[in-house]
């Protein structure tokens, strides 16, 4: 496969035509942003890690029956996916509360959320990426009702997948995120899975192994990302 023009840079990945019109390649950098990407810095071994921990996760999810975005791994860095048309709103299911939820509604962090709770973002990052709902979806046009309703089944069907995989390993998936996008109509999980999208904790001593390292300034943090990944059998 040919890798053709640069498609799209985002803050830690980029995308790439290929000489087929279907596929792409994701190619997964060592940057790393927060804040929307007001802070970036670059971690070496990230775009590695990230690649291999998102394609073991996807593997995985589509061995249980969810429709992934993802056809091979090409290199350490890069992955083929199939072209989607996205969906500009993300689906974050909470398992405990933190992040953005502890902040707006004053949530005790950590409490056990029962049901998880299933929130929709717009995907805007000069916005913020803002908090919608149901009814903004439908009035303006951003997905229709029934593919919001697949969504939310695939999201707690992922939940349900990956929560007893990480519990296994010895962690709490706290939360995550997720991007869909519709393949021949059909809609299909996209983007990425990794500690750059979702929390986990240790079980025993809830130390923070994801993204809020960084974020929160806590070092170690491809340390703590290869850590998970060699624990739930992602070889790097």
């Amino acid at each position: 496969m040919k890798k053709l023009a640069e498609l799209y840079r985002g803050k830690a990945k980029t995308v790439y035509t290929t000489d087929n019109p279907d596929l792409l390649i994701l190619e997964f950098r060592n940057d790393t942003s927060a804040f929307d990407g007001l802070r970036i810095e670059q971690l070496e071994r990230k775009g590695m890690v990230n690649n291999k921990f998102n394609y073991f996760i996807m593997t995985k999810l589509h061995d249980a029956g969810i429709p992934t975005q993802v056809e091979a791994l090409l290199s350490d860095n890069e992955v083929i996916v199939k072209k989607l048309e996205m969906v500009p709103v993300e689906c974050v299911v909470r398992n405990r509360a933190a992040g953005s939820l502890v902040k707006r509604l004053g949530i005790e962090e950590g409490k056990i959320l029962n049901p998880p709770t299933f929130e929709l973002f717009l995907k805007n990052d000069a916005l913020h990426d803002p908090m919608v709902n149901d009814s903004h979806c439908k009035t303006f046009g951003w997905v229709t009702d029934e593919q919001l309703a697949k969504m939310k089944k695939l999201s707690y069907k992922i939940n349900t997948v990956l929560s007893k995989l990480f519990d296994k390993a010895g962690f709490i998936l706290v939360d995550y995120k997720l991007e869909f996008g519709l393949s021949n109509g059909e809609i299909t999980l996209g983007d990425e899975f990794s500690p750059d999208g979702c929390r986990l904790w240790e079980k025993d001593t809830l130390k923070k192994m994801d993204k809020d390292r960084f974020r929160q300034g806590l070092g170690g943090v491809i340390e703590a990302y290869e850590e998970v990944a060699k624990r739930i059998g992602v070889q790097l």
